[in-house]
């Protein structure tokens, strides 16, 4: 009996890792674009939260969750372009930028949803898999999420695939180690860098909808609860790349999940210590990228953070 308990009490974990790490990933792929074109964005928390409510908004005032999954790109992707016109267009500081984008969707986010506070949607449904969900372990822990996990999967091989193996991801990697060179040879470095962080913003968007119309399906002041940072410092565990990226965000979720368990089982440890948990696994992973020899060491783009002003040199 106690082997049964166990085994559940493990998929359940596992399950629970893949539900709460999807959010993470969809921003941190995010961030991994943006990055990689060499423009950092620190404001994911706010494109998330900003994500969250306006697809909860449209989504239940229209019944679909993809016009609400819509929604909530459009409108991250739109705060993200002004990220993008103050770094790139203004070439202004890119830390400011990100925290201003911040406390812009948080705020934001708090004064629209004022009267949404505990309301509820339908959002997206668990869609099992025909045959892969009734497989043992691998069934329950995979197979059995809603259609946007299934995405980010999908994602975390297609955005591997796009940025090394072919022309324009090459391009993309290219303007964020030298812009110098690649603007020498005609890649378009300002658009380059625009696209990704408008995608960028959008992703972010897609991870703040899934907390709102598929992990809770409902409407919380804040819901994003810290997660935007989480994917910041998801990137650096990952090493910029999206494969590790999914694995990473799993991981994190993992220990978000883990935490609610024990907690739900009545371990005898602090719920505040529970809590701290993933922000705990966060700061170690920040404290050991604080270095630039490391950040280089594990492959950061060589002009991450660096304006770029064809004829001028950095």
């Amino acid at each position: 009996m106690s082997d049964i308990l166990t085994t559940t009490f493990l998929i359940s974990v596992l399950a629970a890792a893949v539900r709460a790490g999807t959010p993470l990933f969809f921003a941190a792929l995010g961030e991994i674009l943006a990055e990689r074109s060499g423009v950092l964005n620190l404001g994911l928390e706010g494109l998330m939260i900003l994500g969250a409510l306006s697809g909860f908004m449209v989504g239940s005032a229209t019944g679909s969750p993809w016009l609400g999954l819509l929604a909530a790109m459009i409108s991250a992707g739109l705060l993200s372009l002004l990220h993008a016109f103050l770094c790139i267009h203004l070439r202004g500081n890119q830390v400011v930028s990100g925290i201003m984008l911040v406390l812009l969707g948080m705020g934001l986010s708090s004064f629209v949803g004022e009267n949404l506070v505990g309301k509820t949607t339908q959002g997206f449904q668990p869609l099992p898999i025909p045959i892969l969900s009734q497989l043992p372990i691998l069934g329950p822990v995979l197979f059995q999420h809603s259609a946007l996990v299934y995405l980010a999967i999908l994602l975390a091989f297609l955005s591997w695939l796009f940025l090394f193996k072919t022309r324009w991801g090459l391009e993309v990697i290219a303007v964020g180690e030298s812009p110098e060179a690649a603007d020498t040879v005609g890649v378009p470095v300002q658009a380059i860098r625009y696209a990704c962080v408008l995608i960028g913003g959008m992703l972010a968007g897609i991870g703040g909808a899934f907390l709102s119309l598929a992990y809770t399906r409902m409407w919380v002041d804040q819901m994003t609860a810290g997660r935007g940072w989480i994917a910041v410092a998801l990137v650096i565990f990952s090493a910029w790349l999206p494969q590790r990226a999914l694995l990473g965000a799993y991981f994190f979720g993992g220990i978000e999940g883990l935490q609610l368990r024990l907690q739900a089982a009545g371990i005898g440890i602090s719920y505040h210590i529970l809590q701290m948990m993933p922000y705990l696994a966060t700061i170690f992973v920040l404290i050991f990228s604080a270095r630039r020899e490391f950040r280089q060491k594990i492959g950061a783009p060589a002009a991450l953070m660096k304006p770029y002003v064809r004829g001028e040199r950095a």
